[in-house]
């Protein structure tokens, strides 16, 4: 039988009144540190007299319940599951795969399988296994769940080492397509702000200052618009030259110009959308994810050094959405 959740429940002392949530549950659980508990909150595992609380630092009142739910432990080791890859370029060093979207790329809370690292100890079996850690073995780096396009994967500790330094160097070539509302002015440029958590919302990033509580990281992302329909929507080419969670998506919102079908930051449609046919604006408005496609990657191969480049085409989804774009006649 799995292991059951656990759930713990406490009411502070009014000595207690006032102290941050996760410092209060982590002291009388004893067992959970605090950036466990802290976690934990923020994914949506405490309650405050039977209602969500979600923020760490929210005071504690005194005669209130307080109650965290302790998942069970994840296995160290995933398992191997046989999922369907698209493998553009395979090795005895690395795999070069094409992500689909609505893939997640490695066991978290809420996907602990079906992710990409279970296909990959599916395929490459033992080879995979413990490169790079037992947890997350071969990733170098990731894509969103719902984030399509071209990852590489290490099969060496070597390759790893290897690439992971290169990723971290940004000494590589990486692009996205990305489809936005509105149209970029200029057509292409830099945007360089700083990114840090939000203020409020643990889940999202947002765009913060460099100095005081809310210490951002620098973020610089390069675009180019590739093409428009008139000021309603534009495809860009978007590079990386820091590699920050959200970091495109948290950038072109900040901009004034959100990802078609972003479920985290896209929060309003442009008035300009309006030019374009109902049937496209709606479909657009429909889209189920964020219209973001990893298209190129190209680095050196960690071992022969030699240079390495690879594309992939725009999925059926996002390809479907600018075909009907093409089709409205908006130049």
């Amino acid at each position: 039988m799995p292991p059951a959740s656990v759930t713990h429940e406490f009411v502070p002392d009014p000595a207690e009144e006032g102290e941050r949530a996760d410092r209060f549950l982590a002291r009388r659980i004893g067992s959970l540190s605090r950036s466990r508990v802290k976690a934990l909150i923020e994914a949506g595992q405490a309650r405050e007299d039977g209602q969500p609380l979600r923020e760490p630092a929210t005071p504690v009142r005194a005669g209130r319940r307080y109650a965290l739910e302790e998942p069970p432990p994840a296995p160290a080791r995933p398992e191997a599951q046989e999922i369907p890859l698209t493998i553009l370029h395979e090795d005895r060093d690395l795999i070069v795969i094409d992500k689909p979207a609505g893939l997640v790329v490695h066991p978290a809370p809420g996907n602990q399988d079906g992710t990409l690292v279970n296909a990959l100890l599916a395929h490459a079996g033992e080879e995979l296994e413990g490169i790079g850690g037992e947890a997350r073995p071969g990733i170098v780096h990731r894509l969103d769940k719902d984030t399509s396009g071209v990852m590489v994967v290490a099969k060496t500790q070597r390759a790893h080492a290897a690439l992971s330094e290169a990723f971290a160097a940004r000494d590589l070539d990486r692009e996205y397509m990305a489809l936005v509302w509105g149209r970029p002015s200029p057509p292409a440029g830099e945007i360089e702000a700083a990114i840090g958590r939000h203020a409020t919302d643990r889940k999202r990033m947002a765009v913060v200052g460099r100095g005081g509580a809310r210490q951002g990281k620098a973020a610089l992302t390069r675009y180019g618009t590739e093409r428009g329909w008139g000021l309603a929507c534009a495809l860009l080419r978007c590079k990386l030259a820091t590699g920050r969670t959200h970091q495109i998506r948290v950038h072109l919102s900040h901009a004034g110009h959100p990802l078609v079908g972003d479920p985290v930051y896209l929060r309003r449609t442009p008035k300009a959308a309006e030019e374009l046919p109902e049937t496209v604006r709606r479909r657009l408005l429909d889209f189920p994810r964020q219209a973001l496609h990893a298209a190129n990657l190209g680095f050196s191969h960690p071992v022969t050094g030699k240079l390495l480049y690879f594309r992939s085409e725009p999925p059926a989804d996002l390809a479907g959405l600018i075909a009907a774009l093409d089709g409205t006649g908006v130049p």
